[in-house]
């Protein structure tokens, strides 16, 4: 389903008018802020890989007695992007029900000795992690973790890396994966920005996902991963549910809690949207969709699919396709 906002809007008008039923009152029936107000956060060192990371979960006052269980969500960093440049973005996300985890993987790339950069190992070894992490009574997220159901975030790099992890793919040739991957059972869904998959030769992969939801958000004046990559890429998914959520006046940074952070590679277009709402902007599609894809929220659902692009003066056009 492609859909333009202005004939959206017009056809809902149309549609009110018919049942005569308030537009305002409909806009309202859903809410699409966090759930949770409050956040909670510590440092950790993943167990398998023996990288640092920090992990961020929703506190509500009655979180050791309201048998709350929050699926993990990993969230892959961008090449050279420190994982304290995601935090303001992994703290709302985290406020829609989920515990993130933001590791700093630190190995060899074929142009430098020692860089950060995600790999599909680092799925495994989270899962493995936050597993213990649930069962260890020492544990600030001791017994609220829903370890059953992984989900995956990603930046630029880490979001190609999430794509070929969905896709149950090594690409060794890129620098994604060593050896070997498996994608787990426990992968249900990802969203990720500033991202596409290609090769060295620049021709697309096909992503067969299995059914794997996948969102791609893209900024419309990145100058790094540009708009026609993320396009190609979602056309290269092989099957629903699947979105390209395309966000006004951001570059390849919107999702980081400054522009162009220190120590990664630039994008030389400014952002016009403010730092602060592109990143509550990318973080409340990003969680509404793993909402409805990991968790089968309704509301979640139709914003995502149907009416949030409507409602968001900052998102200019979705694509989306949520049945075969």
């Amino acid at each position: 389903m492609a859909r333009l906002k202005t004939l959206f809007v017009a056809s809902t008008f149309l549609v009110l008018t018919v049942l005569g039923i308030s537009k305002t009152v409909m806009a309202k029936a859903f809410n699409p802020a966090p759930l949770f107000k409050d956040v909670a956060s510590y440092k950790t060192t993943i167990s398998t890989s023996n990288f640092l990371a920090e992990i961020y979960f929703p506190k509500p006052k009655d979180l050791k007695t309201g048998k709350y269980s929050f699926p993990i969500v990993l969230l892959l960093q961008g090449a050279l992007v420190d994982r304290s440049n995601y935090s303001n973005y992994a703290s709302i996300v985290a406020r829609y029900g989920f515990v993130v985890v933001v590791p700093n993987s630190e190995r060899s790339l074929p142009s430098r000795s020692q860089a950060l950069a995600s790999q599909t190992s680092d799925i495994t070894d989270v899962l493995k992690h936050m597993k213990a992490e649930n069962s260890n009574s020492a544990s600030p997220v001791f017994a609220i973790v829903n370890t059953q159901k992984l989900a995956l975030l990603g930046h630029s790099f880490g979001g190609a890396v999430g794509l070929s992890a969905i896709a149950n793919l090594c690409l060794e040739s890129l620098s994604f994966c060593k050896g070997s991957f498996s994608r787990p059972k426990e992968l249900v869904a990802g969203a990720f920005f500033g991202a596409n998959l290609r090769d060295k030769k620049d021709e697309f992969i096909p992503i067969n996902n299995s059914g794997i939801p996948i969102a791609l958000l893209q900024g419309s004046l990145d100058n790094r991963a540009l708009p026609i990559r993320a396009k190609k890429t979602y056309e290269n998914i092989q099957t629903p549910p699947k979105a390209l959520i395309t966000i006004l006046g951001v570059n390849h940074f919107g999702i980081t809690n400054t522009n162009n952070p220190a120590g990664a590679i630039p994008d030389s277009n400014n952002s016009t949207l403010a730092q602060n709402i592109a990143v509550e902007t990318i973080a409340r599609w990003s969680g509404l969709f793993l909402r409805a894809s990991v968790l089968k929220d309704k509301g979640a659902f139709d914003y995502v699919y149907y009416t949030g692009d409507a409602r968001d003066p900052n998102v200019a056009i979705v694509l989306n396709q949520h049945t075969p």
